[in-house]
């Protein structure tokens, strides 16, 4: 009802504008949504090339991968909605990606990490991976809030803290840096397997597990006081302590929670990969924090919807997947994200500076 109301505004404001002001108008709107122009755009054009673009493998495909990358994105949205970021998720999610492989690797596995150690139960494993996650960002909370020192510092420090900490992990027992599969049935069913199909495709289950974290999230931004200190925090984190806001422990949860979020990632991974090593989770946060930005979460602080960053993730994957029907050498599409993360960080940008 908000929405239909906000737009009967819109329209009632426009209809009040001279002819100048109106173009100026469609200009400032052509420019705000030039990215989502751009990725229509793209989306017809590759079906143009290849009309297997939009079959329903296809989707359910792109639908997948979105939903793998749902977690992480939502967990590094709460860190942008700070003005803050997290440059430590990539690598929080190849730990947790990994110690649930070695937790849960058949015990036929002829180079299994703990040889004499049954598959612990996956509710245990769960939790373990969310406990992992969770100290990492209540580290980053603790520092970014204690010591007011930026997030890009203190996350740079624990991406490289973690990440030696995981080339140590699978080095244990003469792993060797091999990398970790021979995951038991039981876990590759629970992530991998399917209880529905769409026209004879199967819809694997760790989609229904990422609409339940997009549900969670969504309850957590919009319906407890947690998140109503987190926007107002995010917005101004003076006048959010005048208020009796607890900034502190607010900055430590937000970064918690995100950590958290890093950890159901990395479960999620390590059985949809299968195969697990070091470069497991690598760079993740970069397609994160282009998935927030695209999907509205502002770095100017106190701006986003958990709605807004499913539609980030959902438009990038499709973008990605697109580069691949299309054939794009996976060097330039290095490039074709850089240049994406850079234009919706000017746009949002832009409109800031325009309601400033």
């Amino acid at each position: 009802m908000n929405a239909i109301a906000n737009v009967k505004s819109k329209f009632q404001n426009y209809k009040n504008l001279d002819s100048k002001d109106k173009k100026t108008f469609w200009k400032e709107t052509a420019l705000n949504n030039a990215l989502y122009v751009l990725l229509i755009l793209a989306v017809i054009y590759t079906f143009l090339q290849n009309n297997r673009f939009l079959s329903i493998n296809s989707i359910v495909n792109i639908v997948s991968l979105s939903a793998a990358n749902l977690p992480i994105a939502c967990g590094i949205a709460g860190c942008i909605v700070l003005t803050g970021t997290d440059l430590s998720a990539g690598r929080v999610v190849g730990l947790t990606a990994c110690i649930s492989a070695s937790l849960l690797q058949s015990m036929t596995y002829a180079s299994k990490m703990f040889p004499n150690m049954n598959p612990l139960p996956i509710p245990v494993v769960i939790l373990a991976v969310i406990v992992v996650g969770g100290i990492v960002g209540w580290v980053n909370g603790f520092f970014v809030a204690k010591f007011q020192l930026h997030p890009f510092i203190v996350t740079l420090a624990t991406q490289l803290i973690v990440n030696g900490v995981l080339l140590m992990y699978i080095m244990i027992n003469g792993n060797n840096g091999q990398p970790l599969s021979g995951l038991d049935d039981s876990f590759k069913k629970f992530v991998t397997g399917s209880i529905l199909s769409i026209g004879g495709v199967a819809i694997p289950n760790y989609v229904w597990y990422g609409l339940i974290v997009v549900v969670i999230m969504w309850f957590i931004w919009n319906k407890t006081t947690f998140g109503k200190n987190m926007f107002a925090v995010g917005s101004n984190p003076e006048a959010a302590n005048v208020s009796g806001v607890n900034v502190m422990k607010t900055t430590i949860m937000v970064h918690t929670l995100a950590g958290m979020m890093y950890g159901v990632t990395g479960f999620i991974e390590s059985a949809r990969i299968g195969s697990n090593s070091a470069t497991t989770g690598l760079n993740y946060e970069c397609d994160a924090i282009a998935a927030c930005v695209i999907g509205g979460v502002s770095f100017v602080g106190g701006t986003g919807k958990i709605s807004g960053v499913v539609m980030g993730v959902f438009l990038l994957r499709i973008i990605f997947v697109a580069l691949n029907f299309l054939s794009i050498n996976m060097n330039m599409q290095y490039v074709i994200k850089g240049l994406i993360i850079l234009v919706a960080c000017a746009i949002d940008m832009r409109k800031y500076l325009v309601r400033k």
